[in-house]
């Protein structure tokens, strides 16, 4: 695998990873020697959308399927069952440690230097894992510390004043210690990514950047962006959202009865959904679609075995729509996506 930032696009047809059931899923070469999955399962169930259990169930069988990269977070409360899974999936022989890629989040009370290693060590613990593959700050939007997720000074503030800069050196203190393998990032811009780039003394680059990206919201100069500095672009809502009613206007239009998708879905007798995924892949950008239904998880791992044509990708990258389905955190003072990208 060449770790030139130009050749992602080489690295995503021709760097293969040997998988379940004679399966290949793509891997992609990250900017410290590093190889991720090019898909993974989200893990991600907002609250009374899943009952205890079907995580776990979701992530064996997915690990039966082929899947190698997993995708969550403290935030998600789940990490426990994730842990489960993927153990029981190494006990009973299916798999090793080492082929599993775990991506793991910072949250955004932790943000706090001091904090962060406190933060990495409570997922680990939930895990029951030595070591995380990937772990990322979850948004560039600290927030007061505490136990609750949201937690508020009496004055009412929900937000803290941290240099994310010092973040970053507290994560680069986390994988010298040998608790990461990876460092990376989500949900920021290419100014606040500049930032850490441009930062003195650094000694690691993030790996990646994950951020929402789908045929409504294509990220063309972020990813340009990214491409130029040798981090991989990961997708959350590569087919849509869940949407729920918290953080997405549910008059959004919906990707799976987009027409022009469902045109080439037809041609290519796909789903709408591997038409979406296939599409991000073509670009070099990873993609973590997220079902814990047992017909979905499986569709969604067959993007590797067609290729869509230059002119069914224009046809996509000319869809006009441009939305954005996860909508946090909008009244602090720097979110991210009032940049343009």
């Amino acid at each position: 695998l060449n770790n030139n930032s130009s050749t992602v696009g080489v690295i995503l047809h021709k760097g293969r990873l040997a998988m379940a059931q004679n399966d290949t899923v793509t891997v992609l070469k990250l900017n410290d020697g590093s190889c991720m999955p090019a898909i993974g399962l989200g893990t991600f169930a907002p609250a009374g959308s899943a009952q205890k259990g079907d995580c776990a169930k979701a992530i064996k069988y997915a690990i039966e399927v082929g899947y190698r990269h997993f995708d969550g977070a403290f935030f998600y409360g789940n990490e426990n069952e994730v842990g489960e899974a993927i153990r029981e999936k190494i006990k009973d022989g299916t798999v090793k440690r080492e082929d599993i890629f775990y991506t793991g989040k910072l949250w955004c009370t932790y943000l706090r230097p001091e904090l962060v290693r406190k933060g990495l060590e409570e997922s680990l613990k939930s895990l029951q894992f030595d070591y995380i593959d990937l772990f990322i700050i979850h948004w560039p939007v600290p927030l007061q510390p505490g136990d609750d997720l949201y937690p508020k000074k009496e004055s009412g503030e929900l937000y803290d004043n941290v240099d994310l800069l010092d973040t970053w050196e507290a994560l680069e203190t986390c994988k010298d210690a040998g608790l990461v393998k990876s460092i990376g990032v989500s949900n920021f811009n290419a100014r606040q990514l500049g930032k850490i780039l441009n930062k003195p003394g650094l000694k690691y680059k993030p790996v990646c950047n994950q951020v929402e990206c789908h045929p409504y919201l294509k990220q063309e100069k972020l990813l340009e962006f990214c491409k130029s500095n040798d981090i991989v672009l990961v997708a959350y809502c590569p087919i849509g959202s869940s949407r729920h009613p918290t953080w997405t206007d549910q008059s959004t239009p919906v990707i799976l009865k987009d027409p022009q998708l469902n045109s080439i879905a037809e041609k290519y007798s796909r789903t709408v959904a591997q038409i979406a995924l296939r599409y991000l892949l073509q670009r070099g950008i990873a993609v973590i679609p997220k079902s814990f239904n047992f017909g979905r998880i499986k569709e969604n791992f067959q993007v590797f075995d067609f290729t869509l044509a230059e002119e069914d990708m224009n046809l996509i990258n000319n869809i006009p729509i441009k939305t954005r389905y996860i909508n946090m955190f909008t009244n602090y003072p720097d979110w991210p996506f009032l940049d343009e990208y």
